[in-house]
């Protein structure tokens, strides 16, 4: 169900804002007549509502203190959907069922590496929390530099050994054996699924585990409840919405990861909250040992 007359293909409020050269991950000025013009083609009007307001450097580009603090603000919101979503819990689950498994195959630190982990939620709660063990280094990378100062200050608030990285998280330059992700998936269009598990495999990953939201009829309408109820950025709000249209299915993420690691085990986990009833878990993730 979708009233809002989103579509899959629309790119979120948080992508159009902000533009990073994935190469030298450099700021590129964001044109805000290019955006109004790309939310008006789409049929937009609420999206351009919502940008209206955000200041401009004078030089009709979007300010980029500006677009920073929005952002953060976002992230801390998103931060408490991932609070009572229980992610950190089930990452952590996830991660006790992989370790051993990886252990068995590496000999010193076991290096996990969040991609694009935002303010670091996941791996905050997990250097906090998850008990995985002294073996195990926490990394996280994002091309956000707002975001990652963002959760560099939280993780040293609490004394957290966690470490966050401005950079690409497949050229880090050191072995990562696990790779993992919380609602990026949706940012990548289905064509480009397999190149990004692919780009994982080639980084040297024995396995991976990437969590997002999972479609259903249902998910857009559960999104906006969600939001309208939790959310105070309207930005947020409009993404959230979107992000539940985007997901991708079971189907498509399995697809992807048989591609990349076509001799790897590929597992879904999510599903429904109960088995006989057709109501679908807000998240679901594909883990893969490689």
């Amino acid at each position: 169900m979708n009233p809002w007359g989103f579509r899959a293909d629309w790119l979120e409020l948080s992508d159009l804002v902000l533009d990073i050269d994935p190469t030298t991950l450099e700021r590129r000025p964001v044109d805000v007549g290019h955006v109004h013009d790309v939310l008006t083609a789409q049929g937009n009007p609420w999206g351009a509502r919502i940008l209206a307001s955000l200041p401009t450097d004078g030089r009709g580009s979007y300010a980029p203190a500006a677009v920073d603090a929005l952002l953060v603000r976002c992230h801390l919101e998103l931060q408490r959907l991932a609070l009572e979503l229980q992610q950190g819990a089930r990452t952590r689950d996830r991660l006790r069922g992989l370790l051993p498994w990886v252990r068995e195959r590496v000999e010193g630190p076991i290096r996990i590496v969040d991609v694009g982990c935002g303010i670091g939620y996941v791996l905050r709660w997990l250097a906090a929390w998850g008990e995985l063990g002294s073996d195990v280094e926490l990394i996280g990378c994002d091309f956000n530099l707002a975001l990652l100062e963002e959760a560099r200050r939280l993780a040293r608030a609490d004394g957290l050994s966690v470490t966050f990285l401005h950079a690409d998280a497949f050229r880090l330059g050191v072995q990562a054996h696990v790779f993992l992700s919380t609602g990026v998936l949706h940012h990548i269009p289905a064509e480009g699924l397999a190149g990004f598990f692919g780009a994982q495999v080639a980084a040297g990953a024995l396995a991976f585990h990437h969590a997002d939201f999972q479609a259903s009829p249902l998910a857009p309408v559960g999104a906006w409840v969600f939001h309208q109820a939790r959310m105070r950025e309207p930005l947020a709000r409009h993404d959230g919405i979107l992000s539940a249209i985007r997901a991708h299915s079971a189907d498509t993420l399995l697809s992807a990861a048989r591609a990349a690691a076509p001799a790897g085990q590929v597992e879904h986990v999510g599903s429904r909250v109960v088995p006989w009833l057709p109501v679908p878990r807000a998240m679901h993730a594909v883990v893969v040992r490689t």
